[in-house]
């Protein structure tokens, strides 16, 4: 009897003992990044490329990178923003451009401000490619497994508990969890546990979290049914073809696509609209079980049909999965209803009468955290060395959530090296428009991004990212000299054609044939390429048209001739955005003190000061954009600020 009890005591002790002890498996790394969607991704990244020793850690490989809805990257202001990913040195613009399918610049007929690039991309590819340039991206490394909590001491996060029980440490950590906190899928009344379909949900980050006093709240989004497109009847809908020829997000010479693949356009009815309602009794939306907030532009078909009675028909777009693959994703139709009432309301589709569907739509719930509990790094308020990026955040949208990841990944490494702060302001990004936005007025719902939301749009165009950020990202230390090089040759280009512009004359014979052909008024005496390049209808391909000035133009790049037209047609225009840009930028130079009780201002409205001390704003630019904000509120911290 003793002999037992005297061998089973050190057992014991052991089995303790390594339930405690840190894991001989880890080092410390300088960033941990928990999730491997779009903004995890990027953090690892960029982290990474300046030098700090990474770990990205995932519930399964096999997704990183992965789209969890369309098969897409850009879109109207969203293109923008991968556009400004790339310039700063992201991969997100490679990877698109690596793995896409069709390519289309939207808004074409409307000013240069508004052009958006977006790319259909082929799924699988697009997640294999992530993960080959994560693992050929020295100082990263995998581990897969789920985060369930933060190590914390004295209010600094120091590493990351896993569901093994193995504590990891870290210099610092970034939470990209997307949908997976607590994350419910609802189909119908049907309801389970899950991330994503197929995948379940991350437990115990969101109730340490709001133990150590974070404030937390449910959001929820959807996603379409995907249908077998040998099934669909094309005939019946419109076509919708890539650009000719087809257009790249990255400005490093990433490949074009040989070839491209069509999507389709058709749309509901009638019929649709009244078999969806037949299912609005076991919707989980309209029943209240959802009690998430839904995004407000991208809304689900029975909130459309419900929102918007008067309207008879709703565009659908039929978008293909990827090269080889027959799988159709029906943009536009993103649904929770019962998966039989999905089915019967898709056939009545124009195309869709014989389709056969691989899986239906469903809703996800989950937990994210409001973006005022974070500084301009996306650093946490409450926890140093704590990183909070994309749906975390409140927002929605792979482009929303790669910027930043990019952002809170450079701002990991740069803290924990005691490195300035990256911060981009309004009038240098959209990405610096969107941080801005989350961590000053916050979001009551998912928040996306539109050119509406840039006061400043004109300046933060697609075509000029690398010229607005390259030389800031090589500064920092994340683009390298390839992409500067290039950047740089792009502005001197664009400079000397308008320079050479502005000094050559064409004579009424050399041109005045192509100016009618455009329904120019015809010049009668030698005048100034450039006076002609700032006429409404001309471009510089139609110049191109007078053989000498082909010839000239032919040695520049496409780019930079671009760049040169639209600076040169929108000169005044510009100058009048950056002279407001550079009036507010002087209030982003007065600082304000952190941790300043704003209680003592009297004379500031209650609102202010409530307002006030609970963003903290860094800068009295800040403050001025905090929803309640007053002018006068503005003018009292001037005063007693003596300024």
């Amino acid at each position: 009897m003793f002999h037992v009890e005297h061998c089973a005591f050190p057992i014991i002790i052991r089995i303790f003992a390594a339930k405690k002890a840190p894991s001989r498996m880890f080092n410390q790394y300088d960033v941990i990044v928990v999730g491997a969607g779009h903004a995890g991704c990027e953090a690892a990244a960029a982290a990474a490329n300046l030098g700090s020793k990474v770990l990205l850690c995932t519930m399964n490989m096999q997704t990183i990178g992965q789209m969890s809805c369309n098969p897409a990257m850009g879109g109207v202001a969203k293109g923008q923003i991968v556009r400004e990913i790339d310039a700063l040195g992201g991969y997100s613009g490679i990877v698109t451009d690596k793995t896409m399918i069709q390519f289309r610049m939207l808004n074409r007929s409307k000013g240069p401000a508004m052009w958006s690039p977006r790319a259909q991309n082929d799924r699988a590819l697009f997640a294999a490619e992530w993960r080959n340039m994560l693992e050929q991206t020295p100082n990263i490394d995998f581990w897969q497994e789920m985060a369930i909590g933060l190590v914390v001491k004295d209010h600094r996060v120091v590493g990351i508990r896993t569901a093994l029980g193995i504590e990891i440490a870290a210099k610092s950590v970034v939470l990209t969890n997307g949908t997976f906190l607590n994350g419910i899928i609802h189909i119908g009344e049907k309801q389970f546990g899950g991330g994503r379909i197929g995948e379940k949900a991350a437990t115990g980050l969101t109730a340490q979290l709001l133990e150590l006093g974070f404030e937390g709240g449910r959001m929820k989004t959807g996603t379409p049914p995907r249908i077998d497109g040998r099934s669909l009847d094309y005939n019946k809908m419109e076509i919708q073809e890539g650009d000719e020829p087809s257009g790249r997000f990255s400005y490093l010479d990433t490949p074009k696509p040989k070839e491209q693949r069509c999507c389709w356009i058709t749309y509901t009815n009638d019929k649709v609209h009244e078999l969806l309602r037949t299912g609005f009794a076991q919707s989980p939306m309209f029943a209240g079980r959802i009690k998430g907030l839904g995004p407000r532009y991208c809304p689900s078909i029975e909130d459309k049909i419900e929102r918007f009675s008067e309207r008879e028909r709703h565009q659908i777009f039929v978008e293909p999965e990827g090269w080889h693959t027959v799988e159709i994703y029906v943009n536009g139709f993103s649904t929770s209803l019962p998966e039989k009432v999905q089915y019967d309301a898709l056939r009545l589709i124009p195309g869709f009468e014989n389709a056969k569907m691989f899986r239906p739509g469903y809703a996800i719930e989950y937990d994210f955290f409001p973006p005022t509990q974070l500084k301009p790094t996306l650093e946490t308020k409450l926890i140093e060395n704590l990183f909070f990026a994309g749906q975390i955040n409140g927002t929605t949208g792979y482009e929303e959530a790669a910027c930043q990841g990019l952002i809170a990944g450079i701002n990991a490494h740069q803290k924990i090296n005691e490195q300035d702060e990256f911060v981009l302001n309004r009038h240098e990004a959209y990405i610096g428009v969107l941080i801005d936005d989350l961590i000053n007025k916050g979001t009551e719902e998912p928040y996306r991004m539109f050119t509406s939301r840039a006061e400043y749009r004109l300046l933060l165009r697609q075509d000029n990212a690398d010229v607005r950020l390259t030389p800031l990202g090589h500064k920092l230390g994340l683009a390298n000299d390839e992409r500067l090089t290039k950047t740089l040759q792009k502005i001197n280009n664009a400079s000397t054609v308008l320079e050479d512009f502005g000094q050559w004359s064409v004579a009424p014979d050399d041109i005045n044939a192509l100016l009618e052909s455009v329904g120019s008024a015809p010049i009668e005496r030698k005048t100034k390429l450039l006076n002609i390049l700032l006429r409404p209808h001309v471009d510089m391909q139609l110049l191109a048209g007078i053989g000498r000035v082909g010839e000239y133009l032919g040695q520049f790049d496409e780019l930079a001739l671009q760049h040169a037209e639209i600076e040169a047609k929108y000169a005044s225009y510009i100058a009048k955005e950056q002279e407001m840009a550079d009036k507010m930028s002087r209030l982003e130079n007065i600082r304000l003190r952190t941790g300043f009780d704003y209680k003592t201002i009297t004379s500031l409205s209650a609102e202010a000061r409530e307002k006030l001390n609970r963003i903290q704003p860094n800068t009295l630019g800040q403050a001025s954009r905090i929803s309640g904000i007053t002018p006068a509120d503005i003018s009292v911290l001037m005063v007693h600020l003596g300024r």
